[in-house]
């Protein structure tokens, strides 16, 4: 789940500590959506405070806005991507690839919209350790209204290998 720095970047990897992502399928009005979430556990080198920075400094870097406003991730040369292939979800981006199994609801709705929102938590989620289950309570209780408004959000296009 990492990668190298960037000798121009003002992001320190360390800082960002452990990141991991958890997808769900929500049902807004008549549909389903796909979400996936990339958070930290606020665990960086220097605390959750200097996590939030530089997560705040990673987005800035990337011309992605940390403020709720969605950013079409469809546009050429964009820097995240999310491939969508045997029951996984892979994110690629600057100082995070990861890979996650996917719940068969979300693959679903990830098919029929040809989209998936995915969001950046900007604070740390120090409950939500890899490995561990995620109850509905616990995720309702994380994706509030103040962390939907202090998030990168980006409706990514589904990629899939071509055979």
């Amino acid at each position: 789940m990492t990668a190298s720095e960037t000798s121009t970047s003002g992001v320190q990897r360390g800082q960002l500590g452990t990141l991991s992502v958890l997808a769900w399928a929500g049902e807004p009005e008549t549909h389903q959506n796909p979400y996936l979430l990339a958070y930290s556990l606020g665990d960086g080198t220097d605390g959750p405070a200097a996590g939030t920075a530089a997560v705040r400094t990673l987005f800035a870097e990337l011309d992605i806005p940390v403020d709720g406003q969605v950013v079409d991730g469809s546009r050429p040369g964009f820097p995240v991507r999310l491939l969508v292939e045997g029951g996984q979800a892979v994110l690629t981006m600057p100082y995070l690839n990861a890979q996650c199994t996917v719940p068969p609801e979300w693959l679903q709705a990830a098919a029929e919209q040809s989209t998936v929102h995915f969001m950046f938590a900007s604070r740390p989620w120090p409950q939500a350790v890899p490995g561990r289950p995620v109850s509905e309570e616990m995720l309702t209780a994380f994706v509030d209204d103040d962390l939907l408004a202090t998030s990168a959000h980006c409706l990514l296009p589904v990629g899939r290998l071509r055979q």
